[in-house]
């Protein structure tokens, strides 16, 4: 069922520096843009992406000779260059703004209810819907449990919700606990909703001279020394550079979301602390190995073990060692589970416009 006048006002988290984020916002407006629908990012932070601005910015990063600032810039360029693919709202929402417009309100995905990433806010609640129809879809709250005072909020505010989907089977179970009954379903990350020639058609490669063969470094929480050795060794014995996109002095910092996405798609090996990292790994089929975030107190690994259950990959976490028959990986369900999951997002859609509509 698709009803094509319905306009979707979308809040999710606005992080322009973090590829997930920005991926995770392209395929859940490509999602429901495919099922016929008119989605518009709503805006809750500062936006600057118009073609002006990112002309200025371009003529200061070429003028300026100290190498660290044009890495940063180069970076920032890239990403807004990316934001181009995603519509966006012309003015910034809060909790009180009246937007007559919108037939229903999305929340997700991402970790858009991570307290910890000061969020759970009113607006991330969809507060400002009234009357109107709200779903979350994909959401997560990418921490394992919530203290009393959120949980009371939360309770009165999902209530509110005509439907609720989260990423992991955890957050599955933290709002049963809230509302006394399952009431959410657990979907796919939205990058994976999309197909794999969707992701091939928005890729860039770098511009920058690198071998064809090379292993890929994504680790949002730095890298333990004797793993980097590890690596550094495992890379030698299989004739690999090695491009790390965080580190802040190599060339491939200015990697945006596009050039991420090449880079993931034609590694010879992947090694990762990130969510997303693995989900592009999966999607392209390219070898990788997870590792527990560092520099963390709070406990993020739901989403990646539901993950690796669900793509039968539970393997691919770290066992303490990296040699070559790491590379053995079985993605040969991947496709169907794939197939699977995303008929099930659209049941799930489609169910909650039967209900309010």
């Amino acid at each position: 069922m698709c009803y094509k006048d319905c306009k979707i006002g979308l809040v999710t988290i606005l992080d322009f520096d973090n590829y997930g984020n920005r991926l995770q916002n392209y395929a859940t407006q490509l999602f429901f843009r495919e099922l016929g629908y008119d989605v518009i990012t709503l805006l809750n932070c500062p936006l600057t992406n118009s073609k002006d601005f990112l002309l200025l910015r371009y003529l200061k990063w070429r003028l300026r000779n100290n190498s660290t600032y044009s890495l940063n810039e180069g970076r920032k360029i890239a990403f807004e260059r990316f934001n181009e693919n995603i519509i966006f709202s012309k003015k910034n929402i809060t909790p009180y703004s009246v937007l007559g417009d919108y037939s229903f309100f999305v929340a997700g995905s991402d970790q858009i209810w991570n307290p910890y990433f000061g969020r759970l806010r009113d607006v991330d609640l969809l507060c400002f819907a009234r009357k109107r129809p709200r779903l979350s879809f994909s959401s997560s709250f990418g921490i394992s449990d919530l203290n009393l005072k959120l949980s009371k909020r939360l309770k009165e505010e999902f209530k509110k919700f005509d439907a609720l989907s989260v990423r992991e089977d955890n957050a599955k179970i933290m709002i049963a606990k809230l509302l006394d009954r399952d009431s959410a379903v657990v979907l796919c990350d939205p990058t994976m909703l999309i197909s794999y020639d969707d992701w091939v058609k928005v890729e860039r490669k770098p511009n920058f001279c690198f071998s064809n063969k090379y292993i890929l470094l994504y680790f949002l929480g730095g890298i333990d020394e004797n793993i980097f050795q590890q690596i550094k060794l495992f890379a030698s014995k299989n004739s690999c550079q090695i491009i790390d996109v965080l580190d802040k002095k190599s060339v491939f910092y200015q990697c945006g979301p596009s050039e991420f996405l090449y880079l993931e798609r034609n590694a010879f090996y992947i090694f990762t602390d990130s969510f997303h990292s693995c989900v592009f790994s999966i999607i392209f089929k390219r070898p990788f190995v997870v590792f527990d975030r560092k520099g963390t107190n709070i406990s993020m690994n739901s989403r990646i073990e539901t993950l690796l259950n669900k793509f039968n990959l539970s393997d691919r976490v770290f066992n303490n060692d990296i040699n070559n028959s790491n590379l053995i990986c079985d993605f040969s369900k991947v496709d169907d589970i794939l197939r699977v999951e995303k008929q099930k997002a659209v049941k799930f859609v489609d169910c909650f416009i039967s209900k309010c509509f």
